[in-house]
């Protein structure tokens, strides 16, 4: 009986250690820079910081891997008429962010991953505001993008940087057709 409880302990052990291998998860926070595209040109740009928060796993699969998210998401955008600058139309957004990202480990080591990602981001709308020209009326409740980037792994440590482009309007009228592009840096705590 002794040793079939060895034997039990030992295999337990030893798939847990296989299965980190093959399964990460954990989470992530980070900010984003969020800057509109608009079809007008008589309208400057602005670049709105944020923040984002939630939590990613990760299937391990050689080089490659699986990377679903979900995150809480503020972005936002702003920009002043070109000839009355003191003008200023803006919006925020708050969403929950769903990445499903495929992505290349370049480098693998045990303690040090060197990887890029992308894949599609599916946006759901949680809260929206607006000023100026803008009403939050015409901002969109959900929208597709693409995420694509870079990252690296230490230990229980991720770092990832991406750039996301949204396929959709997200703000939809007859004056503007507004999509929003972000910049996002996130560090992230691997718990298993």
């Amino acid at each position: 009986m002794k040793k079939l409880t060895i034997i039990a302990l030992l295999t337990v052990f030893s798939l847990t250690g296989i299965a980190q291998d093959i399964f990460n998860a954990g989470i992530k926070a980070g900010i984003n820079s969020s800057k509109l595209s608009l079809n007008k040109n008589d309208y400057t740009a602005q670049t709105i910081n944020n923040y984002l928060f939630g939590a990613f796993a990760r299937i391990n699969l050689g080089r490659f891997y699986i990377q679903p998210e979900a995150y809480y998401n503020s972005k936002g955008g702003e920009y002043i008429d070109k000839i009355d600058e003191t003008i200023v139309n803006s919006f925020n957004l708050n969403t929950i962010d769903v990445p499903a990202l495929v992505g290349f480990k370049i480098i693998k080591q045990e303690a040090f991953n060197l990887r890029i990602m992308g894949g599609p981001v599916f946006s759901f709308e949680t809260d929206k505001s607006a000023k100026g020209q803008l009403t939050k009326e015409n901002i969109e409740n959900n929208f597709f993008g693409w995420q694509y980037g870079a990252g690296i792994d230490f230990l229980f440590l991720t770092f990832d940087a991406r750039m996301e482009s949204h396929s959709n309007s997200i703000y939809n009228s007859p004056d503007f057709d507004t999509k929003n592009g972000n910049f996002v840096v996130s560090l992230g705590i691997k718990l298993f």
